[in-house]
């Protein structure tokens, strides 16, 4: 009787045990998987807000040039002035185009609005960058706990050969050393 006792309690301890190895499986996989989501999100974003910064930027560059333009060709044309009557009316048109300019567009901001899409787009990066390492990190947990030799037997005693399997890293696509141009 002590006997069927000691291997009772040690079958219940046994499936005790390989039952906290599957739960803790399933956890860690879900845990990869949910990080695998957060890695593309992250990529996600970068789609969704780089064209519309650029954009953003362009924009406004191309206001500021036509802008610019104007004034300097105002400029311009007080130089070629003949006569004073000539040399006052491009005074005029100048200080016109000044004042329209700038009730427009009233600081130029061209080189903070690059500055801002620099900041931008390595914090998109930076974001990538971590979710990519959280990814490995759950990954490496996981791949570390399935490839235990009793612990992958546990598992392939309660589930499925297939239910879990080994986890690859972020690998990085061919060429992605090259950092990549940003036109505009």
């Amino acid at each position: 009787m002590v006997i069927i006792g000691v291997i009772f309690i040690v079958g219940i301890m046994f499936v005790s045990w390989a039952n906290g190895v599957y739960n803790q499986a399933v956890s860690l996989q879900e845990d990869t998987d949910a990080q695998w989501g957060n890695v593309q999100g992250a990529y996600q974003r970068r789609a969704d807000l780089v064209p519309q910064l650029v954009a953003t930027v362009k924009g406004a560059a191309e206001n500021e040039h036509k802008i610019l333009t104007e004034v300097t060709q105002a400029r311009a044309g007080i130089v070629n002035a003949k006569t004073p009557e000539d040399m006052e009316l491009m005074g005029k048109k100048i200080n016109t185009a000044i004042n329209l300019a700038f009730e427009a567009y009233p600081e130029i901001k061209s080189t903070q609005n690059f500055r801002d899409l620099q900041a931008q787009l390595e914090g998109t990066e930076n974001r990538i960058a971590v979710e990519r390492r959280r990814y490995n990190e759950t990954a490496k947990m996981f791949n570390k706990h399935i490839r235990g030799i009793f612990r992958g037997f546990a598992l392939r005693m309660l589930g499925d050969d297939d239910e879990f399997e080994k986890k690859e890293m972020f690998k990085a696509s061919a060429g992605a050393e090259n950092a990549p141009t940003v036109e505009f």
